[in-house]
């Protein structure tokens, strides 16, 4: 037998529909700013569903809908049969669907594997949250082990599943980023997997002493993290939480009442600030690496376009490695 197409010398099917995965990447545009993170969701609709999470997703789905619903004056009888229809994150549901009831009928196999939409590793990215602020924001805390072999899994299926010529510079990002969460939280559920992947490397002995790689190691997973840490930041003054800001920026000086403050300027100016594709690309985002620290400016998404206001800020590498994430030290908020 001979193979029709290039693909990587560690590619592989792990998960019974990841057939269906590999056919369901060719109905993804490559153009699109979510391309990376629709990968990333065709992938996990073929993974295990990890039960707890998707329940705890659902509580605060519909937390925040019967919230809305009141806000709304919608009566108690009216709320109830609306909340049927509130679900956790399901990304791509129809067209993954539909997708597979096609190739289900030229591959009658897959019926025995059902298709499970869902966002958990994605869900961790849109929300710009470390592993640890996942955990909490659900209410996780006995589920940790559950939840990060999901994220172990997520990684290895995009790791092996997505051919190479699939992948853009978005989704190495993706994959490194999360290989690299996992890796700085619990190393060993990576380490037997990717000495499978080398076995001419030799066995480190593990030792309690033993620590995983410094994060900045990983410059390209760094850099997402450092993203997504700034991004963080942007998402929750969007909202206008200055509570939450000053918990994550206290230590810097930049307490809820400075943040308010400093947020008066820019919705002073304007009406909104955006949060979509655009606002998290690398376009938005400047980082001057200098030694010990990184210096970056994530640029706010104004409606106007004038692109002006934004967060400055230093990251301090020595402490990042120290803490396993970016650690980010805000130093101004204002228009240049």
């Amino acid at each position: 037998m001979r193979l029709t197409v290039d693909l990587q010398d560690d590619f592989a099917l792990n998960q019974p529909l990841s057939t269906f995965a590999l056919a369901a990447f060719a109905l993804l545009d490559p153009e699109s700013p979510t391309y990376a993170l629709d990968v990333l969701s065709v992938v996990e609709a073929t993974l295990d569903e990890p039960r707890q999470v998707l329940a705890a997703q659902l509580n605060k789905a519909r937390g925040e809908a019967v919230a809305q619903m009141k806000a709304d004056g919608i009566e108690y009888e009216e709320r109830m049969a609306l909340l049927e229809s509130v679900t956790y994150p399901k990304p791509l549901d129809e067209l993954l669907q539909h997708a597979y009831d096609v190739y289900r009928r030229g591959h009658p196999w897959v019926a025995d594997h059902e298709l499970g939409p869902k966002s958990v590793a994605r869900d961790l990215y849109e929300l710009a949250m470390t592993f640890v602020d996942y955990i909490g924001y659900y209410g996780l805390a006995r589920s940790e082990g559950l939840v990060l072999r999901y994220l172990a899994d997520a990684y290895k299926a995009l790791n092996q599943t997505v051919p190479d010529d699939a992948k853009t510079d978005d989704l190495h990002d993706l994959i490194a980023w999360l290989g690299e969460l996992v890796r700085q939280v619990d190393s060993s559920l990576l380490d037997e997997w990717e000495q499978l992947q080398n076995p001419a490397e030799p066995v480190a002995v593990p030792t309690v002493e033993d620590r995983p790689a410094p994060v900045t190691a990983n410059r390209r997973a760094f850099r997402v993290l450092v993203r997504n840490a700034l991004f963080r930041r942007v998402e929750l003054a969007a909202l206008r939480r200055h509570d939450e800001l000053g918990e994550l920026d206290a230590e810097s000086g930049w307490d809820a009442a400075r943040w308010a403050e400093a947020l008066d300027g820019y919705f002073g100016e304007h009406a909104e600030l955006q949060t979509g594709p655009d606002a998290r690309g690398p376009a938005l985002l400047i980082i001057d690496e200098q030694a010990g620290r990184w210096e970056v400016r994530q640029i706010f998404d104004d409606p106007a376009g004038d692109h002006d206001w934004g967060i400055s800020a230093e990251v301090d590498l020595a402490a990042s490695d120290e803490a396993g994430k970016a650690v980010v030290h805000v130093t101004a908020v204002d228009r240049l």
